[in-house]
C-alpha cells in the first residue's frame, strides 16, 4: 500500500512538472575577450519549447542604441535538450551586433512568437529575450571616434586588365581592388580611399560586396570589390599613387594599415591614323590572251546541266498526268460529281423517295450517264438493278402499298457501283445523246 501511494505521488509530481513546462529563450554572447567599437559581436539566441515546435519561432530585429543590429541569412540550428526531466526542442539563430561607441549594451526584451505541442495539441506561445549585457571598451592607442573599421585577417589586393607600361594616349586601364576581411559583414567594409592620377581620367563603378567568400587559404569572410577605369590623356611617365587602408585588428587589439603600392604607368603617343588607302593595280599577264575557266567552274556547270536534264525528264514523264488533271479541273466534272454523290448519300439516309430519286438522277448525269437506266445497265450489278427497280416501283408502279426500297441496301449498292466504275479506266461511259447510226439489229 505504501509503495502504491509513493508511485501515485511520483506520477502527480512528474505530471505537474510536465504541464508546467513553458517556452523559454536563452542568449549567449560570443566570447571574444575585449570588444571595441566597430567590431562585430555574435549574439546566439536559442528558443526552447517542450515536446516539439508546430510553427518555427519568429526572430525579430530589435533596436539597440549606438549599435547596428542585423540577422544575417543563415541556416537555423535545431537542438534537443533534457532539462529537469523534460525534453525540449530548440532552434538557434545568430544576430550580428556592431557597436559604434564604447559603453555597456543591454539587449531589449524582444518578443519571439512561436507554436508548440501541448498534450498532443498545437498551441500558440511566445517568449522574450532575457536581459543580457556586454561591454564595449575604448580602442587602444586612440579614441573611438578615430576608429574606422574592426575585423580579423584583413587583406587588400589589386589587379589590372593589361600591362600598365604599354599604354598609348586614349587607351583605357582597368584596376580592380578587393578588400577581404573575416568576422564582419560585407556591407560594413569601408570604401577604398580615392586617389587622383594626373594625366588620366577616372571612371569608377559601383562597388560589389559579398558574404561567405572563401579565400585562397580556405578561410571564409566578406569582400568589397571596387573597379576603376583610367583613360590616358597625355603621353609620358605617370604613376597611380599608393593606397593606405586603415582598420583595427581585433586579434592584435591595435590599429593597422593595409597598403597597396604605387603603380608606374608608361603612356606613348598614339599612332596617327591613315587618311586614305593606297591604290592597288590589278596585275595582268600580258602574254596570256585567253582565260580558261577553273575546275570548280567546270564542275558547277556540269552539275547544272545534270539538274536541268533531270527536270526535263520529269516534265516529260508527268506531262500526260498534268494534262488529264488540267482537263478535269477545267471541266469541273470531278467537283460536281463529288458534290452530287454526297447529296445523294444524305438523301438516301433521311429524305423521302421522290427526293432520293431526284438526287440519284442528278448524280448519274454528273457522272456522265444519260439517265438512271443507262447507269443501271452500265453497272452490271444485280444489287443496283434490284434496288433501283424497288425505288421506281414505289414511286411510279401500280402497287405502291408494297414495302418500299431498302435505304441501306441502296446506299451500299450505289457506293459499290461508283467504286467499280472508277476502277474501270479506259471503258467509255455511255453517251447521253442517242446514236446517230443505229446498228443493223436495231433496224431489223
Amino acid at each position: 500500500m505504501t509503495l502504491l501511494r509513493f508511485a501515485v505521488a511520483l506520477w502527480l509530481v512528474l505530471g505537474s512538472a510536465g504541464f508546467a513546462a513553458e517556452p523559454f529563450a536563452r542568449v549567449k554572447i560570443e566570447d571574444t575577450g575585449r570588444i571595441v567599437p566597430g567590431q562585430q559581436v555574435r549574439v546566439d539566441v536559442e528558443v526552447f519549447v517542450p515536446d516539439f515546435f508546430t510553427s518555427p519561432p519568429q526572430f525579430p530585429l530589435f533596436d539597440l542604441p549606438n549599435a547596428l543590429v542585423t540577422l544575417p541569412d543563415g541556416r537555423a540550428l535545431n537542438m534537443v535538450e533534457t532539462i529537469d526531466g523534460v525534453q525540449y526542442a530548440g532552434i538557434r539563430r545568430t544576430y550580428a551586433v556592431v557597436p559604434t561607441a564604447p559603453g555597456t549594451f543591454t539587449l531589449p526584451p524582444a518578443v519571439i512568437t512561436l507554436g508548440y505541442s501541448q498534450n498532443g495539441k498545437p498551441v500558440p506561445g511566445q517568449t522574450t529575450l532575457p536581459e543580457t549585457r556586454f561591454t564595449v571598451a575604448e580602442p587602444s592607442g586612440g579614441t573611438a571616434t578615430a576608429l574606422t573599421f574592426a575585423a580579423r585577417g584583413l587583406t587588400i589586393t589589386q589587379s589590372f586588365d593589361r600591362d600598365p607600361s604599354t599604354l598609348k594616349v586614349g587607351d583605357a586601364l582597368v584596376r580592380t581592388i578587393t578588400v577581404f576581411a573575416k568576422d564582419t559583414q560585407a556591407m560594413l567594409i569601408p570604401a577604398v580611399p580615392v586617389v587622383t592620377v594626373a594625366g588620366m581620367k577616372q571612371y569608377p563603378k559601383s562597388a560589389s560586396i559579398a558574404d561567405g567568400v572563401q579565400a585562397e587559404d580556405r578561410t571564409t569572410g566578406s569582400t568589397r570589390t571596387e573597379t576603376t577605369t583610367f583613360v590616358a590623356e597625355i603621353a609620358g611617365a605617370i604613376e597611380i599613387p599608393a593606397v593606405s587602408y586603415p582598420w583595427f585588428d581585433i586579434d592584435a587589439q591595435a590599429k593597422a594599415i593595409a597598403a597597396l603600392p604605387g603603380t608606374p604607368v608608361k603612356v606613348s603617343k598614339a599612332t596617327p591614323a591613315r587618311t586614305g588607302l593606297a591604290p592597288q593595280l590589278e596585275q595582268t599577264d600580258p602574254g596570256s590572251d585567253r582565260t580558261w575557266p577553273s575546275k570548280a567552274t567546270l564542275a558547277a556547270a556540269a552539275a547544272l546541266l545534270v539538274v536541268l536534264a533531270a527536270i526535263c525528264w520529269l516534265f516529260v514523264k508527268t506531262l500526260p498526268w498534268m494534262k488529264r488533271r488540267l482537263r478535269a479541273f477545267a471541266d469541273g466534272a470531278w467537283v460536281s460529281e463529288r458534290r452530287s454523290f454526297k447529296r445523294l448519300m444524305a438523301a438516301i439516309r433521311v429524305s423521302d423517295p421522290m427526293t432520293v430519286y431526284r438526287h440519284l438522277e442528278d448524280w448519274t448525269r454528273s457522272a456522265g450517264y444519260g439517265s438512271i437506266g443507262d447507269w443501271v445497265n452500265a453497272s452490271g450489278n444485280g444489287d443496283v438493278v434490284r434496288e433501283a427497280e424497288k425505288l421506281q416501283r414505289e414511286l411510279f408502279g401500280p402497287d405502291r402499298d408494297r414495302p418500299g426500297f431498302n435505304r441501306a441496301a441502296l446506299s451500299k449498292s450505289v457506293r459499290a457501283a461508283r467504286k467499280h466504275s472508277e476502277n474501270r479506266e479506259g471503258i467509255a461511259r455511255p453517251s447521253a445523246l442517242p446514236k446517230l447510226n443505229p446498228d443493223s439489229a436495231a433496224i431489223g
